[in-house]
């Protein structure tokens, strides 16, 4: 992503946020959901430079739709803060930090810069132009913080497939429209292993503690029942969107199937860790920004 050439005030209104405080098991193959014990909440998650005041800013600068645009996050200071480094990840209790990229029923393609000084929000181009979805997407979707997947590691159970150097996604199926660069609190209940162009693109699907069912939902089975389809539709989507555009279809590791709440929760502890050794300078960085 090539870096804008210049940012233009914007008089939009400041917006504030609140952040609330490796082979797996196949079942029945009848059953769509992967299913894997593990000792995840007994490896350390790693928080540093985490800011744990809570709240965030939001600051846009330039107009939206344009390739100006930027959605920088602040402290309470108002010193800008990277949503990618400095919010924490880990909430406890198997609770993350989630922050919203795009919207559900949208189409703009925004993302983090993780090539920029503060890793803003900005839409992602192609060829100089401003990239969008052939169609909206139905969930809000955005990434984990303090998470990072490694383009040199090679996963073994996912065809060998290398990260994709950026921070994990998020597909939140909740049923409320998210805003660009709310930080919402979810729980992580499935993981699909996107291969895109030959690399492993996680989607961890999770559903804010705010949605009116997320009581209901802790798991896999539990989105079949209280979300039926969707977690086919999530995958059929992601396989099918560049397709319009003349490209071939993407593919699913793991059987094509779906991983449970467990299987999730490896691939945020794993990207945690490797996200900790990027900002430890322990992998070279490359063109990403630590700051």
């Amino acid at each position: 992503m090539a870096a804008a050439t210049r940012v233009i005030a914007s008089s939009r209104s400041t917006i504030t946020t609140t952040l609330f405080s490796k082979t797996p098991f196949f079942g029945k193959t009848q059953n769509l959901s992967l299913r894997f014990r593990s000792n995840v909440q007994k490896r350390r998650l790693f928080t540093s430079r985490a800011i744990y005041n809570p709240q965030v800013q939001i600051k846009e600068e330039g107009q939206p739709e344009t390739l100006d645009y930027r959605v920088f996050f602040v402290d309470s200071s108002g010193k800008k803060v990277s949503p990618w480094h400095d919010i924490p990840l880990h909430l406890g209790d198997d609770v993350f930090n989630f922050v919203v990229e795009i919207p559900k029923e949208s189409s703009a393609k925004m993302e983090v810069a993780t090539d920029e000084q503060f890793t803003p929000i900005k839409q992602d181009t192609k060829k100089g132009k401003l990239r969008y979805y052939p169609y909206n997407i139905n969930w809000n979707y955005g990434l984990l913080p303090q998470t990072w997947e490694d383009p040199s590691f090679a996963n073994s159970e996912v065809e060998g497939a290398f990260g994709d150097n950026d921070p994990v996604d998020v597909v939140e199926i909740g049923e409320r429209q998210a805003k660009i660069g709310e930080v919402l609190k979810v729980k992580p209940v499935a993981a699909l292993a996107m291969i895109d162009e030959g690399e492993l693109d996680w989607k961890i699907v999770a559903i804010s503690l705010d949605d009116p069912r997320a009581s209901l939902v802790s798991d896999i089975d539990d989105v079949e029942k209280h979300f039926p389809g969707t977690l086919t539709a999530i995958r059929d989507w992601f396989r099918d969107y560049k397709i319009p555009d003349g490209k071939p279809a993407n593919k699913f590791g793991l059987g094509n199937k779906a991983a449970n709440k467990d299987y999730a929760l490896k691939v945020i502890t794993e990207t945690n860790e490797s996200w900790a050794k990027l900002v430890k300078r322990s992998i070279p960085p490359g063109e990403l920004s630590l700051v």
